[in-house]
């Protein structure tokens, strides 16, 4: 790791290719920081969570965090013919994380991010088409449109398809270097529709007036899917063999809503709200694969991934874009005290950040593998229903204690005073990197203050 007697070479300069969560939350730390970077997405335009809270404090944009968000503290389950089952309840979480817990549009906070990256730092049409890396000369992309981008550090954030892993692991696999469990597709168990409405119709639907947000789930009777609501926000998730090897585009996602668009949601002033109510609301419906699996190989010399880059997370779990956030914040902690462009010192920040996320993001996807059985059918599903209706209280506490333990904050920031009952997990790149800093600082400071001496000689 880097050392608190590194001497000063010189900042990496850092690319980061994707401009999701991700990579903004990166970009956007290492602005804090101090360090040059530069963002980079295929996209020709951008469109427009309590664990992370002590960190948007640190970086200026919790109060706009929840100006665009709803209080959520409870996720109700509810039967085919809408009749409530029963409730998780979520309260927890703010005493013992110390904030409340909010719901915001992905548009919404991915806009707020993006707003927080000055605009000549981020490009947007850039497809990657080449990538180059050496311990010596550093890393250089090619883009589509025959221009080129020069770096110390490539940051993969480009999600699940990433261009970056596939040049990576190409790489890897023709030196005979990477691990057969990285070699294949990633597998998927269901397929979602994916969208959201246009704003609606309080008189038609008072729940829209709730200053609370109404997190709902129905469970379809012998059905092969689920619904899960958030205000107006909706995605059904489809387990079905035939979906496997369908079409993925327009045509494919309104036969799927044709399907769908009968099944009812609790909500509606006469309580007969349907998906088709949503659907007819939203103006881009996308269907999507829901894929799930943690890769082992996170980095080699230069290139480092991150979010989904690295892990996919089923959605159940509510962490895929936690994990994403988390893992920029370790990352920016390490490259924050990186003084040096050599390829051993950037390999072995890259060494710690792994080390700290890996068992984070494995404990992530197993937990959102098992909540995704309460949406399913089946015996296993109706037993993993039957468990969280009937959780005791202190096994509850427990599995909550594990969600929010992890709020990480950056050691290059004033930190922010953590007021949950449950104290913070022990975050690695912020203690060592503080420790890193302290000494840097205690070093500098004998150096100003040592004496002068001055000796005279005679003729």
């Amino acid at each position: 790791m880097p050392t608190a007697n590194t001497l000063p070479d010189s900042k990496p300069t850092v690319l980061i290719v994707g401009a999701g969560i991700a990579g903004l939350t990166l970009g956007i730390l290492l602005e804090k920081a101090g360090v040059p970077y530069e963002i980079y997405d295929r996209m020709a335009e951008v469109k427009p969570l309590a664990n992370v809270a002590p960190l948007f404090q640190q970086i200026g944009i919790y109060d706009d965090l929840v100006r665009l968000g709803k209080l959520c503290d409870s996720i109700d389950q509810y039967s085919e013919d809408r009749k409530f089952d029963y409730s998780m309840d979520i309260k927890a979480t703010t005493q013992m994380g110390g904030f409340p817990g909010y719901i915001v549009s992905r548009s919404a906070f991915h806009d707020l991010l993006f707003r927080q990256i000055p605009s000549n730092k981020i490009f947007l049409g850039k497809r990657v088409v080449s990538i180059k890396q050496s311990l010596e000369n550093g890393v250089q992309l090619q883009f589509s449109d025959k221009t080129i981008a020069e770096g110390d550090i490539l940051v993969g954030a480009d999600g699940a398809y990433s261009a970056v892993r596939q040049s990576l692991y190409d790489s890897l696999k023709s030196e005979g270097q990477l691990p057969a469990s990285d070699d294949g597709a990633l597998p998927f168990t269901c397929v979602c529709l994916a969208g959201q409405t246009k704003p609606m119709d309080p008189e038609k639907y008072p729940e829209l007036a709730d200053p609370k947000c109404h997190f709902t789930s129905v469970i379809g009777d012998n059905k092969p899917y689920s619904v899960e609501d958030f205000h107006g926000q909706s995605e059904s998730s489809k387990s079905h063999d035939s979906f496997r090897n369908s079409e993925w585009g327009p045509e494919a996602a309104i036969a799927m809503c044709k399907e769908v668009q009968d099944f009812p949601v609790p909500g509606g002033k006469n309580n007969d709200m349907t998906i088709g109510d949503l659907i007819d609301s939203t103006p881009l419906i996308s269907k999507v694969m829901l894929e799930e699996k943690v890769f082992d190989t996170w980095y080699s010399e230069r290139t480092v991934l991150v979010g989904d880059a690295c892990h996919k997370i089923h959605p159940a779990s509510g962490a895929g874009a936690m994990n994403a956030i988390q893992d920029a914040v370790a990352l920016a902690n390490w490259i924050s005290v990186l003084d040096s462009t050599a390829t051993n010192e950037i390999t072995k920040a890259y060494k710690e950040y792994k080390a700290e996320r890996y068992p984070v993001a494995k404990a992530s996807f197993a937990r959102g593998r098992m909540l995704s059985r309460v949406t399913e059918n089946g015996l296993r599903a109706t037993i993993a229903r039957y468990l969280t209706k009937n959780m005791p209280t202190c096994l509850g506490n427990i599995l909550t204690k594990r969600a929010i333990e992890s709020r990480p904050q950056v050691s290059f920031l004033p930190l922010v005073e953590d007021k949950g009952t449950v104290p913070p997990k022990y975050q690695p790149s912020l203690q060592r990197t503080l420790e890193i800093r302290k000494a840097r600082e205690t070093t500098e400071a004998r150096q100003a203050t040592a004496p002068i001496v001055i000796e005279y000689k005679g003729c």
